[in-house]
């Protein structure tokens, strides 16, 4: 049984994963990053600083007494789930966007360079150098 979860860890495939893992969790504090602190403050600023949190439908309204909560308020509060699905949607077309200027930049890498035309001088070389070979 060492034997072989010795192998499972050796593979390369592990240590990928690993990586991955790790790589994605700082990647994930750099979107958060931008969305919270770049993006939010501008939607803020454009929605005059609409919050979607604080909205919710009171099932049952908290019992006091004497200043205390006895019981807590029950609500469905739909605020945070909009506020989630917008939150969702900026990260979503973030990372679009993201990956999108990465594959144009690695096709721009990948595209073969152009070869210049060639001169009517080296075409004339070319087929010399074809007939004396024959």
């Amino acid at each position: 049984m060492f034997k072989e979860f010795k192998e499972f860890i050796s593979k390369g495939s592990v240590m990928d994963m690993a990586i991955g893992i790790v790589i994605g969790g700082a990647f994930a504090a750099i979107v958060n990053s931008v969305v919270n602190d770049i993006l939010m403050p501008i939607i803020g600023f454009i929605t005059a600083g609409v919050d979607f949190t604080d909205l919710k439908v009171v099932l049952q309204k908290a019992v006091l007494e004497g200043g205390e909560v006895v019981k807590p308020e029950v609500s469905l509060n739909y605020g945070s789930l909009i506020q989630t699905i917008i939150n969702f949607l900026i990260i979503s077309l973030f990372i679009f966007l993201m990956v999108k200027g990465m594959n144009q930049m690695r096709r721009q890498e990948e595209e073969p360079e152009e070869v210049a035309p060639k001169s009517a001088e080296v075409l004339l070389l070319e087929e010399i150098r074809d007939s004396l070979k024959k």
